[in-house]
Order: structure tokens, then C-alpha cells, then sequence
């Protein structure tokens, strides 16, 4: 599915669902990640590249982004591989965007846009209580596109369970932190069982509590996460049928209800012509 320079088949990362990591030193699995359903691939320099690695790592990630494009998760500022990171990656044409480990303070993703260029998109990986705190503020940095929440990290500093409940509060967060400053809605967390039946409820607490991407570990994880964040058939139909009620225009409105119950519909379909659910005209 990756092609020239350019991306993907063209989700904007501000829509995109599924976010594939893929250890950045592993051929084979770049190549499943390269076949995958995945709107976002991410070749991962942090935690998915042992420490003797990490070198080799990088220059073949160099040596891709030549010809290909892809997103890199780089490593947190406060580690001495942050700087070979972003010096390694400056400038490079097929350079989609940087995910930050350990996104702590606004002042860790400026000086990542710093030395990357305002024109690299960032993606903060809220991992800790210190980087909840601080989310809005993170979230506003301009350079930030969306917010990721790096669920397992966060559980291991804070000791919070992983049931749904137990993280509401920080998806709720998250989601807010992104409304307030303009951003597009946060990514989830990966789900890492591999059962289909947990990923699918998994994926619908990410789409209930208003998060519009999730992060997968696995190839095959990546079809069913863009169908679980993308909207349905009887959705669709729903929309179309309130639309065609109240009119484009809302002259069909009769109470104060009706007009963000069209603007959300609205919305829907545009989601779903971005998605190839539908025709443009439809």
C-alpha cells in the first residue's frame, strides 16, 4: 500500500484509524506492515528496537524514507538517542510525521519540531501521570497534529487497572486536551491480546469515548480497527435519511435539536466519503 514518496493511499493523519508500530529493524515485519490495511505505519527507533540496534535501525530507516514514506516513533527527549533521532531524520522526503515517546511538557515537542521543521507533524505519546498533567498544554504546541495515549506505560507509572473504567478519566482527558486546542480527536492505545473479540471491545470503548484512532501491534489488527472507528451501514443510512428530512441547508429544522443532530450526520458522511464507504455524491 506504501508507494512514492507522498504516504499512504492518502488518509490524512488527522482521520487516520489505525496506527500500525512496527520495530524498525525487522524487514519482514516492515513488509507486513507495508501489505497491511494500516492507515498509518510507524517505524518504531523507541521501545520496539533493542538497545544494539537502535544504530542499524536508523540508517535503514534513513535509507526508506529515500523512496517511502512512513511515520517514525523516535525516542523520549531525556535519552541520548533523541538527538541521533532527530539529526537522522531531518529533512528526509518521505518523513510522514514523528510520534514522541515520553511526551512529558509542551517544551519536549517544541524542541522536537525545532530541530525536525514546522512542516514534520507530531504525535505526543501521553505515557505517565507528568504528561496527563501537562496534555492541554502539549496539544497545543503547533506543530502537534493529534494526541496517543500509551496505555501500557501510563498503567505501569500510575498503577491504574486496565479496565475501561479504571482509564476513562485519561481517555476523557486526552479528548478534551485535544477539543480545547484545535486538534483532530486522540489515538487509543493498542489492544494486546490477540482474540478478535477483545479488540472489538476494545475498540468500541475508543469510540466511545470520542478517540478516533487506536494504536495495533499486529498486521491483523488493522482491518478490523478501521472498521470499528469508521461509521456503519446503518449509520449511513441513518444520516442520509436525517439529512434528506431536515435538508442540507436545515430548512427542514423545526426545534433546537435538529441542527447539531444535522451537524453531526453531516459529519458522518463526510467520514465516510473520506473513507471510501461511500461516493462523493452519495
Amino acid at each position: 500500500m506504501t508507494g512514492a514518496v507522498g504516504g499512504r493511499d492518502a488518509i490524512p493523519s488527522a482521520l487516520a484509524r489505525s496506527w500500525l508500530l512496527v520495530p524498525a529493524y525487522e524487514a519482514d515485519r516492515i513488509a507486513a506492515a507495508d501489505a497491511s490495511a494500516a492507515d498509518a505505519v510507524i517505524l518504531d527507533l523507541e521501545d520496539g528496537t533493542p538497545e544494539r540496534d537502535k544504530g542499524s535501525a536508523r540508517e535503514d530507516v534513513v535509507r526508506r524514507l529515500q523512496s517511502r514514506s512512513a511515520w517514525v516513533r523516535i525516542n523520549a527527549v531525556t535519552t541520548r538517542h533523541w538527538r541521533d533521532d532527530v539529526d537522522a531524520l531531518r529533512g528526509q522526503p518521505g518523513l510522514a510525521g514523528v510520534m514522541l515517546a515520553e511526551s512529558t511538557t509542551p517544551h519536549d515537542v517544541d524542541r522536537t519540531a525545532a530541530q525536525l521543521g514546522a512542516d514534520v507533524p507530531v504525535v505526543p505519546l501521553i505515557e505517565s501521570a507528568a504528561g496527563l498533567d501537562s496534555a492541554r498544554q502539549i496539544a497545543a504546541v503547533p506543530a502537534v497534529v493529534r494526541l496517543a495515549f500509551g496505555l501500557n506505560d501510563f498503567r505501569r507509572d500510575t498503577g491504574i487497572g486496565a479496565g475501561a473504567l479504571a482509564l476513562a478519566y485519561v481517555r476523557s482527558q486526552l479528548v478534551l486536551a485535544s477539543h480545547l486546542a484545535g486538534c483532530a480527536p486522540p489515538i487509543d492505545g493498542p489492544t494486546m491480546d490477540g482474540d478478535p473479540d477483545v479488540l472489538a471491545r476494545e475498540s468500541a470503548v475508543t469510540a466511545e469515548m470520542g478517540m478516533t484512532g487506536k494504536l495495533a501491534l499486529h498486521p491483523e489488527q488493522t482491518e478490523a480497527i478501521n472498521a470499528h472507528l469508521s461509521p456503519g451501514s446503518d449509520e449511513i443510512a441513518r444520516a442520509q435519511e436525517l439529512i434528506a428530512r431536515l435538508g442540507e441547508d436545515g430548512s427542514g429544522i423545526s426545534d433546537g435539536s435538529d441542527r447539531p443532530r444535522l451537524a453531526r450526520a453531516k459529519s458522518l458522511l463526510e467520514h465516510a466519503r473520506d473513507f471510501g464507504l461511500m461516493a462523493d455524491g452519495g
